[in-house]
């Protein structure tokens, strides 16, 4: 199969990129990306610029499209800076795979992602989320994780006390707050990619520990 993976350069999307390169049933990944990424076998990775994305570029069409784009407030500087990213040129990138005729989508958002929420965060995610499903892919896995854990190439000092907070609380914690490896976050959304199951799937952070 041909995978269009984007976030390559993310932490979870790291991970995507080297599971889907050393799957045998990965014919070749296309990582459109703002940084240069190493040339691999099997790997395509062309420069975009996510604010003029390359409306006729054919990799758009692929058997399925991975998603682990995402930022944060803070990193963006601003809410709408960050509904910017985290929404339009999220939802402008897979709106062109679909036009494309890319059929599966496998998405990352996040633990209680709701349109109607009154914080930010889980409402920008929750409209992200409508958008997707609205473009009508046969195949839409959604993956909700809670706090991610791995070692990212950014700081985020926050983020990484919470998690380092629950980590240590862990065995005592539910199942839906405890933190969600990257790795484990990868295998999922590369088996959803694969698997392509018709219809419309959410993954919840429980099932991601």
């Amino acid at each position: 199969m041909r995978l269009l993976l984007l976030g390559a350069t993310g932490l979870v999307g790291r991970h995507v990129l080297e599971l889907a390169l050393r799957n045998p049933r990965v014919s070749a990944v296309t990582a459109p990306v703002r940084r240069p990424l190493a040339p691999r076998d099997k790997l395509q990775a062309p420069p975009v610029d996510f604010e003029a994305l390359p409306l006729s570029a054919t990799w758009w069409g692929a058997d399925a499209v991975v998603c682990a784009l995402g930022t944060t407030r803070a990193k963006a500087g601003s809410a709408e800076a960050f509904r910017r990213f985290d929404r339009d040129l999220v939802l402008e990138a897979l709106a062109l795979a679909r036009s494309h005729g890319t059929p599966t989508l496998a998405l990352v958002s996040a633990a209680g992602a709701d349109a109607a929420s009154f914080f930010l965060y889980p409402r920008v995610k929750g409209e992200t989320e409508r958008g997707a499903a609205a473009l009508g892919f046969a195949s839409l896995t959604i993956l909700r994780p809670a706090l991610i854990g791995g070692e990212r190439s950014e700081s985020r000092p926050v983020e990484r006390a919470a998690a380092a907070l629950v980590r240590r609380a862990g065995p005592i914690l539910p199942g839906a707050w405890r933190v969600n490896p990257a790795e484990r976050i990868a295998f999922r959304l590369v088996e959803a990619a694969l698997t392509a199951a018709p219809g419309h799937h959410v993954v919840p952070s429980a099932a991601l520990t």
